[in-house]
């Protein structure tokens, strides 16, 4: 249901070179939401995480869109692991 990708970066650097590499494969960042204060309770690495585009359409039963949906995901988690590894 999610795609979770771990880095060594802070959440700031995440950020950072998150929305580049969204940029870079023509996408757009909508909303950011700051966790800062509970990240940093719990400690440990930074996840990107987001949830499927394939889970979220099989629940408006729309198979002619099963296509695209998996091309938004690859793209997202290309995207992901371009920024985790930047």
């Amino acid at each position: 249901m999610l795609i979770k990708v771990s880095t060594d970066k802070t959440v700031r650097e995440a950020a950072t070179v998150l929305e580049v590499a969204v940029q870079a494969n023509h996408f757009s960042v909508m909303q950011v939401h700051n966790l800062k204060e509970s990240m940093a309770k719990k400690g440990g690495k930074t996840i990107l995480a987001t949830l499927k585009p394939t889970t979220l359409l099989a629940m408006f039963n729309a198979p002619p869109l099963a296509g695209v949906a998996q091309e938004v995901e690859d793209t997202i988690v290309k995207i992901m692991k371009d920024a985790a590894s930047a």
